[in-house]
């Protein structure tokens, strides 16, 4: 179906009249009639008849005109759409994220975002080494993460904020609330994360850093709130988020354990694409929602 004349139809049947449409359309009257007996042959139907100075449709015309005027109307709104996707006040946003953000930080600036925006947003949680091939496979737009190790990823680092770490037992254990030496507390049994989380990784460099042997695994979670609750419920020692177990200690339903001499501080970043010269609007306006909860810092390759 030539969608030209089509156009031309649907405004001459608005109009009723083809005088009326050839100028709305800036066209002469002439070329309007060919264009609408061009459909006509097209369809091999009749369309339009003549009534006084105007026209009036056909069955088959009518029947036309209201289903071209949804096309048309389907195309406005397209249009509408996409303007609204430039201006990055539209758009599917693609996250993915680590657990801890995911769970204490991302809520909080989602909240802020949604209030002033209304684009769908797809959140997807993982540990850190998930997160970082999901956003260089393009299946995210950008990554909240905790890690440090980095070697030559293509991807631009803005640091968000360094999050305190705290050994932490059950409330009754005999270590809740003292100063234990890592040798000593890496005799009990960690919850630790599945390989490819950071915190592992972390907790493992500690190990090797003050030259003791790295804990015997009691249990081994793909998360961290299932870590958490865990030891809240009477088992195991884990490193965990100073966020995510600070209430939980001065309830008294954790304890904490210190160890001289280590003071674990991990960035927090959030990360992009390097390939990604021109950030879609939705992104942009997205990093500038978390920026305003936290003065970034750009890490650059």
């Amino acid at each position: 179906m030539n969608l030209h004349a089509l156009r031309i139809f649907v405004e001459v049947a608005r109009r009723g009249s083809v005088t009326a449409a050839a100028d709305a359309l800036s066209i002469s009257q002439p070329a309007v009639s060919a264009q609408i007996r061009k459909l006509e042959n097209e369809l091999d139907i009749p369309l339009v008849a003549p009534n006084g100075r105007g026209i009036s449709l056909t069955e088959e015309g009518r029947f036309l005109y209201e289903q071209a005027s949804r096309l048309y109307d389907w195309e406005k709104d397209i249009e509408s759409q996409l303007a609204e996707m430039k201006e990055g006040t539209k758009g599917r946003l693609r996250l993915t994220s680590t657990f801890l953000p995911s769970h204490y930080l991302v809520p909080q600036w989602l909240a802020s975002f949604k209030q002033k925006h209304p684009q769908v947003v797809d959140i997807r949680t993982g540990n850190s080494q998930k997160s970082i091939e999901r956003l260089l496979r393009c299946e995210a737009d950008l990554a909240i993460i905790t890690n440090e190790v980095w070697n030559d990823l293509p991807i631009q680092r803005i640091h968000l904020m360094d999050v305190r770490f705290w050994f932490i037992v059950p409330p009754t254990h005999p270590f809740a609330g003292r100063e234990i030496s890592l040798e000593e507390l890496v005799q009990e049994p960690f919850l630790l994360r599945e390989p490819g989380s950071s915190t592992r990784e972390k907790l493992f460099s500690l190990c090797r850093e003050h030259q003791v042997q790295p804990p015997q695994i009691g249990l081994q979670y793909h998360g961290l709130f299932e870590s958490i609750q865990s030891v809240r419920a009477g088992y195991g020692t884990m490193l965990a988020p100073e966020l995510a177990v600070r209430e939980l200690i001065s309830r008294g339903e954790v304890g904490q354990v210190t160890v001289p001499g280590i003071d674990i501080k991990r960035p927090l970043y959030l990360c992009l694409r390097m390939d990604a010269s021109r950030q879609r609007p939705v992104v942009a306006r997205f990093v500038e929602t978390v920026l305003d909860f936290s003065p970034p810092r750009l890490y650059p390759l």
